[in-house]
């Protein structure tokens, strides 16, 4: 059994999350020992398509007019495509009749979480839904002190300083205008965020927000893995103000590396994040900054080294080594589909 890994267009996604999980399902299959390409012109028996682009759709047709058999990865739904882009909100209802039409051909369909997985049985589609991790490489993400020193060195923060991260596509979506409100409420703490800057669909205001000049807040733009994880060590709080997601890849960075983590509490994270456990959650901004304040000076600061620790365990329980099993049971169960002569449309 061979698995063409396509996402097409890679470039335009590269540093989406959506760009990232075809990497980590490299990894995963490489550790499970499962045969995988990612050239659609070499030999091969199943395709695992990751994004939803015209050509993305025509070799899902192709596979199945082939009788070969496709799984279909669900990293996106209407409701994250809400308040992302211009115009994203009013062609939403044509996104998800979109995602309907691409989710459609596969033989089976997989979500990150479970949360995502129900949302997209919600589209009515009548296939199998399992809900797999995008996982998280523990053998990368690991903490040094000598990563906090290069972090806090090449962006002139002192060790005092407290230094609250982000990270993602500056869009409204992912919570960037709270992210500069609560930077413009508390100047005693240097607010960091990371993400792509070069966007021509950012809408005007979102534009006219990154300008805000504070010397507290900074955007320096997109960033690789190793200088991600440099951030993870040399941030005291990593601060996740999504409003809807599918998971999130770069929680899943900051858990494993131990930083404190402050998420919204929205539902995909009801299930498997417990408030006071595994992470803090807030609401609004209010909570969000009485929530800062009492983890970097307050009480709450005390219980961060068990929180981390729990959290990191929620990390451990989505390592590669998990998700690559659980990819090969999926593959070996479409295979059996095939043999019963239920994949592919001849």
């Amino acid at each position: 059994m061979k698995i063409l890994l396509y996402s097409g267009s890679q470039k335009l996604i590269e540093r989406s999350g959506v760009g990232r999980a075809i990497y980590h399902q490299m990894e995963a299959l490489s550790r499970a020992s499962v045969e995988y390409t990612i050239d659609v012109k070499e030999d091969w028996d199943m395709v695992h398509i990751n994004t939803i682009f015209p050509g993305s759709f025509l070799l899902a047709l192709r596979a199945r007019i082939s009788g070969k058999c496709v799984v279909y990865h669900g990293h996106s739904t209407d409701l994250d495509f809400r308040n992302s882009f211009v115009g994203s909100n009013l062609v939403a209802p044509l996104f998800k009749q979109w995602l309907k039409l691409c989710y459609g051909m596969g033989d089976v369909i997989v979500a990150p979480t479970p949360y995502a997985a129900e949302v997209i049985r919600s589209y009515g589609l009548g296939k199998p839904v399992f809900s797999i991790s995008n996982g998280i490489n523990l053998d990368f993400y690991q903490r040094s002190e000598r990563a906090r020193q290069d972090f806090r060195e090449k962006y002139g923060f002192q060790e005092t300083d407290k230094v609250v991260l982000s990270v993602g596509l500056p869009i409204d979506r992912k919570g960037v205008l709270d992210f500069i409100q609560l930077a413009t409420e508390l100047p005693q703490y240097q607010f960091v965020w990371f993400g792509d800057l070069e966007i021509p669909m950012l809408p005007p205001h979102i534009k006219e927000a990154l300008k805000t000049d504070l010397p507290n807040l900074h955007f320096p733009g997109y960033i690789q893995k190793e200088e991600l994880r440099n951030a993870y060590c040399g941030s005291d709080v990593f601060l996740f103000l999504t409003k809807e997601e599918t998971e999130g890849i770069v929680l899943l960075e900051a858990l494993a590396m131990g930083c404190p983590v402050l998420v919204r509490d929205i539902p995909i994270y009801e299930s498997w994040l417990e408030d006071g456990q595994d992470v803090n959650k807030a609401r609004t901004v209010e909570e969000f900054r009485g929530k800062l304040i009492d983890m970097l000076e307050g009480e709450t600061a005390k219980s961060l080294p068990r929180i981390t620790l729990a959290g990191y365990q929620i990390a451990a329980a989505r390592s590669m080594d998990v998700v690559g099993q659980q990819l090969k049971r999926v593959y070996e169960s479409v295979s059996q589909r095939k043999l019963r002569g239920s994949c592919g449309w001849i």
